[in-house]
């Protein structure tokens, strides 16, 4: 595949479009932190796909430069473009911008301007209420959905027990995660956060923090891990627990600032009293250090790639493992399922059959946003419980009902039976409002149409 700039840490989602197409945004330096790329996926199993990135600079392209950004699908299906650096270690750019271009500059936030260089890769997301809470370094606020002033300052981050600064974004970089919304999604959501590090001595954090930012008085609870860990990556999965994975003991992010690969996984039950949830789970012999990612495949294993740490220690990997979590080795048949209706409406009831009547319990749904992760940051993901209910092997799930519990998009559906996941299959939900599929017009770009 092809490039026409460089895409070296920037950023990813996947778009609402119905082809679902791959959108990549800035990069490493010059020309290509204003690059915004579009690949269309078109392959099969066991088919190659032929198609390319498609890349215009002429047509398409960022209204400021950036380096390490972070983007995020809206509830009205735009992309939101936040934070970054002008180039490699440059200055910063606290600034956020809105694709498709709205007329409007870039809107300047002080906040970003203020934590910089500890605020690289900040995590994003939609909320409940209509807000959008973005944590950043050792920070956490709600913006207002259209004029993307604070509505809420939530209290400061905590860090480690002998440094209240250490931070959790990169370079100081841990990963955050949605806590699962179950129908008839009327509980908070909850945002986890695990890792992350320390200015200066770079002693990485060995716990994870908690939050349900709309609640009238938020607070963070933190809880211990069993090591310290710092580019941590954590991949959630279909029976709503949580895979976290990869990293470093020590030092922060970047080339040769890692120290002492992390190689134990942990899973993370937020069933769980608040400090119990952490399971220690098996170890890898593979350093997966700066630059290593954690995806959950359609079929409820973990893959797990990459690591670049440039020490003279570690190798820059190429091999790629995969993880299986509990669920699959409890020797209990998986459940399969068919389904015609992959395009949902909110609030929609949609039908699938099993291939066989419930075996391991009760059925359950799962839907797992579809996610472009780098650098820990996995964007777009989310983790909702669906209302279902069946007669023998039919079947009913309720979509979600609206765009600020499922934002516009792809998910990994899975049907479980007693947590035991089925193969998932990708659904969309609440189509394409910012009709993105007719986007871009002009030379050398596709659209897939609304």
């Amino acid at each position: 595949m092809h490039v026409k700039t460089d895409v070296f840490c920037s950023a990813g989602l996947t778009l609402p479009d119905k082809a679902g197409r791959q959108i990549n945004i800035g990069g490493w330096s010059g020309d290509s932190t204003y690059g915004v790329r579009l690949y269309t996926p078109d392959g099969s199993p066991g088919v190659a796909g032929k198609n390319d990135w498609q890349e215009n600079a002429a047509v398409l392209k960022l209204q400021q430069g950036r380096w390490y950004p972070s983007a995020m699908i809206m509830s009205n299906g735009s992309i939101l473009v936040v934070g970054g650096e002008v180039g490699s270690n440059g200055a910063p750019v606290p600034t956020l911008e809105i694709l498709p271009f709205t007329g409007t500059s870039p809107l300047h936030m002080d906040w970003l301007e203020r934590t910089d260089p500890n605020n690289l890769y900040p995590f994003l997301c939609v909320l409940p209420g209509g807000g959008i809470f973005v944590a950043y370094y050792n920070e956490a606020r709600i913006l207002d959905e259209n004029t993307f002033d604070t509505v809420k300052t939530l209290p400061n981050i905590p860090g480690a027990v002998n440094d209240p600064m250490g931070g959790r974004t990169y370079p100081l970089e841990g990963t955050a995660v949605l806590l699962p919304q179950h129908a008839p999604y009327s509980d908070p959501l909850g945002i986890l956060i695990c890792g992350g590090s320390t200015n200066g001595v770079a002693n990485a954090l060995d716990n994870c923090v908690s939050i349900y930012p709309e609640t009238a008085e938020p607070v963070w609870a933190i809880e211990r891990m069993p090591s310290p860990r710092v580019m941590t990556c954590i991949a959630p999965l279909p029976d709503g627990t949580y895979m976290i994975m990869n990293g470093a003991h020590h030092g922060v992010a970047g080339f040769g600032l890692g120290t002492g690969p992390n190689l134990n996984a942990l899973l993370y039950d937020p069933r769980k009293p608040i400090t119990a949830r952490i399971t220690v789970m098996a170890n890898t012999t593979v350093a997966r250090m700066y630059h290593s990612e954690a995806i959950t495949l359609l079929d409820g294993r973990v893959l797990v790639s990459g690591s670049d740490p440039e020490d003279d220690v570690n190798p820059q990997e190429y091999r790629v493992e995969t993880f299986t979590p509990p669920y699959l080795k409890t020797g209990k048949p998986r459940p399969t399922f068919t389904i015609t209706n992959t395009d949902w409406v909110y609030g929609q009831q949609v039908s699938f059959t099993l291939g066989a009547a419930a075996q391991n319990g009760g059925i359950s749904v799962s839907l797992l946003g579809s996610v472009s992760s780098t650098h820990g940051n996995s964007m777009g993901a989310r983790t909702l419980f669906p209302a279902v209910s069946c007669t023998g092997t039919s079947c009913t799930v309720t979509s979600p009902p609206g765009k600020y519990i499922a934002p516009p998009g792809w998910y990994q559906l899975y049907v479980l039976d007693g947590g035991i996941p089925a193969v998932g299959v990708f659904v969309r939900i609440g189509g394409d409002p910012a009709a993105l599929g007719n986007w871009p017009q002009g030379s050398g770009f596709t659209t897939p149409g609304v």
